[in-house]
């Protein structure tokens, strides 16, 4: 039976699940679960994951969520994925394990937030919240730094001094890529000051191509569609700020 794999496209975790199927030639069904219409909280995704997220997996009988944990699945279970991508060597795996860990602590409460506060709060009906969207660039701005000054030390283009991907890299900088919605000098702003981070990113794109930038395409039809967004906000506030106010009661 087919791996079905239920996936939001908008989601980082979900694009690094589905990029790692395609780039490993793992036959699929992709199920969009579309988070914009709240399809994750629906009775009928809840009996896929009970914990109301994307991704997640059908494989046979055996269900399983949470990213980390699907990309190691199917690094283990699949033949012909190459073993660079979730080493067999324990010593080199639990270091990759190391990084996955570190990630939902750090890059993601930094990333997450930033991009929901301060660009797509308002695409999901929420209002923009500017001191959220502060807070959580001081911890992304904290988690590039350590990436620049730990993850990427060594002489390797991938992280922990790899010269080939894992899926580390691919779920980082996934995350990261979340940023493509920001305005592009708060974007600049955040990623200018991180030199090796920014090759480690257009080494990991590389490597994963043609599949990386069809995944991400939707980032780049998001972002124009919120520019449209706050471009028509903008002209409303103006029209109606010419409007002649109307007169009190007496």
């Amino acid at each position: 039976m087919k791996l079905k794999l239920y996936a939001d496209r908008m989601s980082q975790p979900s694009r690094a699940v589905l990029i790692f199927c395609r780039v490993n030639g793992i036959d699929f069904e992709e199920v969009k679960v579309d988070i914009s219409k709240r399809q994750q909280l629906t009775p009928e995704f809840a009996e896929i994951n009970p914990m109301k997220k994307v991704p997640a997996i059908v494989d046979g009988r055996f269900k399983l969520f949470e990213s980390h944990a699907i990309l190691q699945y199917l690094a283990s279970a699949f033949p012909g994925v190459a073993d660079h991508w979730y080493p067999a060597d324990l010593f080199k795996r639990a270091k990759i394990n190391s990084v996955l860990d570190w990630h939902h602590s750090n890059l993601r409460r930094g990333a997450a937030p930033l991009v929901l506060n301060k660009a797509l709060a308002p695409a999901l009906g929420l209002p923009l919240n500017p001191k959220a969207a502060a807070e959580a660039e001081i911890i992304l701005s904290a988690s590039l730094a350590k990436i620049e000054s730990f993850w990427l030390k060594g002489n390797g283009r991938f992280l922990l001094g790899s010269l080939q991907p894992s899926i580390a890299d691919l779920s980082l900088v996934c995350e990261i890529m979340q940023l493509e919605v920001l305005d592009d000098e708060v974007r600049a702003r955040i990623l200018g000051p991180h030199k090796k981070v920014i090759k480690w990113i257009d080494d990991t794109r590389n490597a994963t191509q043609p599949h990386f930038d069809e995944m991400h395409a939707i980032l780049f039809k998001a972002k124009e569609k919120l520019l449209k967004m706050h471009s028509d906000a903008g002209s409303d506030q103006t029209e109606s700020s010419r409007k002649p106010a109307l007169p009190s009661k007496i």
